[in-house]
């Protein structure tokens, strides 16, 4: 996989004057069926979180509420996406390494993952993820 694999994805969005609505369908609107949903939140003022590669699942991740960046790498380029809509998600296929940092206050992060969580599934390493890409770390 590689960088042009992730896609910004714009969601349904109906306007009321009563509030929006958004709604998302596994296989429709994300190209998986949907296994587990898990969010980040109270994330504190100048944390990371993220720091892994998934070697089997896909995941989409959403700014349900304020901001944050996703930063990715595909063992060859790196790509810095702000995430600040909750109508709009971001698809993060396997093999692709994800930091996230820049957390407004009250943000909240929603994740959908392809799979059930799986120890084994992730690259905590960030040698061990090259090793597996078989490139060598830029700049060294």
């Amino acid at each position: 996989m590689s960088l042009i694999d992730c896609k910004l994805i714009d969601l349904p969005k109906i306007n009321d004057p009563r509030g929006n609505l958004t709604f998302i369908e596994g296989g429709r609107h994300v190209p998986f069926d949907i296994k587990r949903v898990f969010y980040l939140y109270d994330v504190p003022g100048g944390a990371d979180r993220g720091g892994h590669a998934l070697k089997k699942c896909h995941q989409f991740l959403i700014a349900m509420s304020g901001s944050f960046d996703v930063i990715l790498y595909d063992g060859k380029e790196k790509q810095r996406i702000q995430l600040n809509r909750s109508y709009h998600g971001l698809i993060i296929p396997p093999m692709i390494w994800r930091e996230m940092d820049n957390f407004s206050s009250g943000s909240v992060c929603l994740a959908l993952a392809s799979a059930v969580y799986d120890a084994g599934d992730y690259y905590r390493d960030y040698n061990e993820y090259l090793t597996a890409l078989a490139v060598s770390r830029p700049g060294k």
